[in-house]
Order: structure tokens, then C-alpha cells, then sequence
């Protein structure tokens, strides 16, 4: 697997973050969610540059000219519901691409909470066979949804290409995923790298729980 993490440069990302991080900023949920989306579109501009483009003719009202389009059958994954900002930031940018979801949600298997599991329970997905996947999620702990959601949507066709991308990364999860995708034609694509989970499983620094922030507490 391939890494590029955009923090690695200055870039406006760097703003959004600081933002979505910072606890004085985070009670305005709109403004998170919109951080998060804004991510989102500028992740998608990167992962613009890697994808496939043909050349045609376009008529101006001067003369025809010859341009590049997208020459790439895209679908957008995403994990609900935290998922949801980031995927729509993507989908600003590859407004023609396909779209899928799957519902994973975590859960601990012991009475300190230190155990973590990943429960997939719905998925929604045009057929992937060939395609260009790009599955998103903005929060990589250790890697588990990550790779449920991928295995539960190659259920529905293999995809031709897998690009991956999210917000902030642990550096476990990037190892596992490293585990799971050893090949360098799949890209993993972060805003940035944290160090560290805690007992919980949340990423440190991170922001908390970045779907509590997106749309209010759950039980």
C-alpha cells in the first residue's frame, strides 16, 4: 500500500484540521461538518491526479478544441454515518461517479472497554466489477471498518482499482491496513498521521468522536 499524507506539505487542509480539532471550534456542527466536506473536496483534487482522463473535442463559440475529461468509472464508498461529509466532499468533485454505503459500527467485547469489535449490518452498492473504488472514512483507528467495508462491498463485483482515503490516521491503522492491501497499486490518502490509540481505541491527539460532532450524541 501506498501512503501520502498531505500534512507531510502546507496546504489548506492544515486549516480545516486545526479547526475540526480544536475544542473551542467543535460545538458548531455545521462548521465541522463542513470542515469535514471541504477536506473532502480537497482530497478528492489530489486523487484527481491519479486517475485515468482521454482526450476529446469540445466546441467553443469561437472553434473546437481538444481537452482532457475523466476516462474512469468511479464509485464513492463510504461508512455511515460518520462517513457521510467526507464522502459528499468527494462527490462535489466526481459529481458523475457512483455511489455506495455500508453501516459498520463498533462495539466492545470486554467490561473495560479496551477490546474493540466492528459490526457490518447494511450495504448499498452498485456492481464494483472493474471499477474504480474510492472508499472513504474520515476517522482510521485500527483499521477494522476500513477493511469490513472493503470486503463487504467486494461482495457486489471486484473493483478494478482501490484508492482509500481519510481525515485522520492512526499509525496502527495504517499498519494493518499495510497488512491487509500489500500491493502498491492500492492508495491510502490522510490528512494526517496521529501516534497513538488509547485503552479505548480512539486516536491521539484525533478530535473524538467525530460522528458525536457531525450529528449529536447516540445511545
Amino acid at each position: 500500500m501506498k501512503i501520502i499524507n498531505l500534512s507531510e506539505e502546507n496546504n489548506i487542509i492544515c486549516q480545516y484540521l486545526a479547526e475540526l480539532r480544536d475544542v473551542n471550534v467543535q460545538n458548531d456542527r455545521m462548521r465541522f461538518r463542513n470542515n469535514v466536506r471541504r477536506i473532502g473536496n480537497a482530497m478528492a483534487y489530489e486523487v484527481s491526479k491519479s486517475v485515468r482522463y482521454k482526450k476529446t473535442l469540445v466546441t467553443t463559440p469561437l472553434e473546437t478544441t481538444t481537452v482532457s475529461v475523466l476516462d474512469d468509472d468511479i464509485v464513492i464508498g463510504t461508512v455511515f454515518r460518520a462517513g457521510l461529509p467526507l464522502h459528499e466532499g468527494f462527490l462535489d468533485v466526481f459529481d458523475k461517479a457512483g455511489n455506495a454505503f455500508v453501516s459498520a459500527y463498533r462495539y466492545y467485547t470486554d467490561r473495560d472497554c479496551s477490546n474493540v469489535g466492528v459490526h457490518i449490518e447494511y450495504i448499498a452498492t452498485p456492481d464494483l466489477t472493474g471499477k474504480t473504488l474510492m472508499l472513504v472514512d474520515p476517522m482510521l483507528a485500527t483499521g477494522e471498518s476500513m477493511e469490513l467495508a472493503y470486503q463487504a462491498f467486494e461482495s457486489k463485483g471486484k473493483p478494478g482499482k482501490l484508492i482509500m482515503a481519510c481525515v485522520i490516521a492512526a499509525q496502527e491503522g495504517v499498519d494493518h491496513l499495510k497488512k491487509c492491501f500489500p500491493s502498491d497499486d492500492v492508495v491510502l490518502y490522510c490528512a494526517t498521521i496521529d501516534p497513538k490509540l488509547n485503552e479505548r481505541k480512539y486516536i491521539v491527539p484525533g478530535l473524538g468522536d467525530a460522528g458525536d460532532l457531525m450529528y449529536g450524541e447516540k445511545l
